[in-house]
């Protein structure tokens, strides 16, 4: 059972429940839930101090399908230059660390001369996060998770 199913349990034993001590245990254990979740804060701050069941209802619901109930956000504008900069610093940042990984001196005391196995990273802070995912839109980077990123592949050329 996983966190949100968990959290859909205790929602419905709430809204069923009559025992005040079992209630009182469910709303802590649902409010240390969903502090972990992907949840509107001060409305979940809200359900929790008013202790309100049918509010808790819809925050699970919203966590059980999250497409339903957000709309399709507008994607923000970032201009080409922006863009341009961004890769060339992502660039220049990448070649910085496969150098140093190359660098490395082996336990001989002579470098190993083998090629860097780093693929993606966590680009450069000096631009906004809004940029770097315009860029995984694009295509010209791909969003590895966590905050990594790597350049697509290269096709080789004839």
């Amino acid at each position: 059972m996983n966190a949100v199913q968990k959290l859909r349990q205790l929602a419905d034993q709430i809204s069923s429940s009559t025992n005040g001590l079992e209630l009182v245990d469910a709303w802590a254990l649902a409010e240390r839930l969903s502090a972990r979740m992907p949840v509107d804060k001060p409305e979940a701050a809200r359900v929790f101090k008013e202790k309100d069941a049918a509010g808790l209802d819809a925050l699970v619901g919203k966590l059980e399908n999250p497409d339903a109930s957000v709309p399709a956000a507008a994607a923000p504008v970032v201009s080409e230059r922006e863009m341009n900069d961004a890769m060339r610093a992502y660039r220049k940042r990448m070649k910085l660390m496969r150098l140093d990984e190359e660098s490395k001196l082996g336990g001989r005391g002579m470098t190993a001369g083998k090629k860097s196995g780093i693929a993606s990273m966590e680009p450069p802070k000096e631009f906004p996060t809004r940029v770097w995912k315009a860029l995984a839109r694009a295509g010209r980077l791909i969003d590895e998770g966590h905050g990594f990123y790597a350049e697509p592949p290269q096709m080789p050329s004839d």
